[in-house]
């Protein structure tokens, strides 16, 4: 197995929302929600998780229209996706080269 592999990362669900906020700053609670096609319940367990290992930050805000969840990767995450996803790369590169 490829050392940049993070097990911890291929949840599906987490890594779904690491490579939605990849590309990102702060997202709106909401907006991974229905990217990511999950509940509030499912979402919240799943960044909870994230944050927990250090993978995301989570900022709470309440203002006229209410309160606000906002969710990005830490420089850690950030690190720690690419590193997974340069496995998944070569791990696929090595699943298309001719066998012998």
């Amino acid at each position: 197995m490829d050392p940049n592999f993070d097990e911890f990362l291929h949840v599906p669900a987490r890594l779904s929302i690491v490579a939605l906020l990849a590309p990102a700053d702060w997202v709106e609670f909401g907006f991974v929600r229905d990217s990511v096609e999950t509940s509030d319940s499912a979402l919240s367990k799943q960044v909870a998780a994230l944050a927990e290992a250090g993978y995301v930050e989570v900022r709470k805000t309440r203002n006229r229209t209410g309160r606000h969840t906002h969710v990005r990767l830490t420089p850690h995450g950030r690190w720690a996706f690419q590193r997974h996803a340069a496995a998944l790369e070569r791990i696929v590169a090595a699943a298309r080269e001719p066998q012998e």
